[in-house]
């Protein structure tokens, strides 16, 4: 299971890079207005963007839901001495950038978005891995995943708690009897995936309006798949959470995440500045992943394996952990998410954020991959 998870992911965060380039080219050439319209365009009562946003980004969540409880109960993070190195790393490397961030920001709007830098995407991270071939080891792959795996659940409750709305009583209500309704099957020992989806898109519409970011829905859904733990055949078919996982896996990885990309990652420089790349949102956010990332996994990672609390993933060198910790300040995907919740789509900060996602990741990923391709020290 994790050989193909690791294939799979690498494979979308080349498709994402391309559609990052992309959408960027896009909306600096003539065809920006049509780009710009396109995406506004409201059908069904949401604009292709929103609909892209709230709704193809809820199964993104529903993803990361099932991805956290399969490796919680049935993976790489099934018991606490495999959860403490990755686990301190994660906490570490969403505090230092979120802390830089804040430092840049104390006062005005832009503190909003304190939790930009805190995200590290997986599939983007990977796809640099991917081009290095076996010049990493398995084990630091897996150690990068787990980090990941650990951020995502780690930014789903920033989410939740930071960054939703007013709420209305009503639709939470319906939502919540959904869940409980989806618990219920599970304890009852229902296997067919039907009827957990049906009743999962009636929690999404709850959600989406109660206030609360539609996308948490897909996290909530995911904790109630039943998943039977299944020591030494991880990827057994009878389980509804792999059957589930496996089937969306692929259209989350190669659709979803790179359409998400091409929405949300063009930005039109028209009015920019070259001194704008200083301004407290932007220099922020890249220095947060850039910096701030490197210095909280790689710090805490030696810290606790001098210690002796932990050991240093398997056959890795020093060299090389800094290389992962390094690409671990790709942000892309959840940053960019964060940054449209935290500023709104279409606004001057927000503009500027995705500009310090993009450099942050950038530099992060050209930094890693020189790091990496130097081969095994230390």
């Amino acid at each position: 299971m994790m050989r193909d998870f690791l294939a799979t992911e690498a494979g979308s965060g080349v498709i994402l890079i391309g559609a990052a380039t992309a959408a960027m080219l896009v909306a600096n050439s003539p065809l920006a207005d049509a780009y710009f319209h396109t995406l506004h365009i409201h059908v069904a009562g949401l604009s292709i963007l929103h609909w892209i946003n709230d709704a193809l980004m809820a199964l993104f969540f529903l993803i990361v839901g099932l991805e956290i409880k399969r490796e919680m109960i049935d993976g790489q993070l099934s018991s606490w001495p495999r959860r403490v190195l990755p686990g301190a790393a994660a906490t570490a490397g969403v505090v230092i950038p979120a802390l830089i961030y804040a430092g840049i920001n104390q006062s005005g709007a832009g503190l909003r978005g304190w939790a930009i830098p805190a995200a590290t995407d997986i599939a983007f991270a990977l796809g640099v891995l991917a081009l290095l071939g076996s010049q990493v080891p398995t084990s630091l792959k897996i150690f990068l995943t787990a980090v990941a795996i650990i951020d995502d659940l780690i930014a789903v409750l920033i989410i939740a708690i930071f960054y939703t709305g007013d709420l209305a009583v009503g639709p939470l209500l319906m939502a919540s009897g959904g869940i409980a309704l989806l618990v219920l099957l599970n304890r009852r020992g229902v296997q067919a995936l039907t009827p957990y989806l049906i009743v999962g898109a009636g929690i999404w519409y709850g959600v989406l309006l109660s206030g609360i970011h539609a996308t948490l829905a897909g996290v909530a859904v995911a904790m109630t798949i039943p998943l039977r733990h299944t020591p030494g055949k991880p990827d057994a078919a009878e389980s509804p959470l792999y059957r589930l996982e496996h089937a969306l896996h692929p259209w989350i990885a190669y659709a979803v995440v790179p359409l998400f990309g091409f929405a949300n990652a063009g930005v039109s420089l028209a009015g920019f500045q070259p001194d704008n790349a200083v301004d407290p949102v932007p220099l922020g956010v890249a220095l947060g992943l850039f910096a701030g990332k490197q210095v909280g996994i790689f710090g805490t990672v030696w810290l606790l394996v001098r210690l002796g609390w932990a050991d240093r993933p398997q056959g890795a060198g020093w060299r090389q952990v800094y290389g992962v910790a390094l690409l671990c300040g790709i942000g892309f995907t959840m940053s960019l998410f964060i940054g449209a919740l935290a500023f709104g789509d279409g606004s001057h900060l927000n503009d500027e954020a995705k500009l310090g996602v993009l450099a942050g990741s950038i530099l992060s990923a050209v930094a890693g991959w020189g790091v990496l391709r130097t081969g095994r020290a230390g």
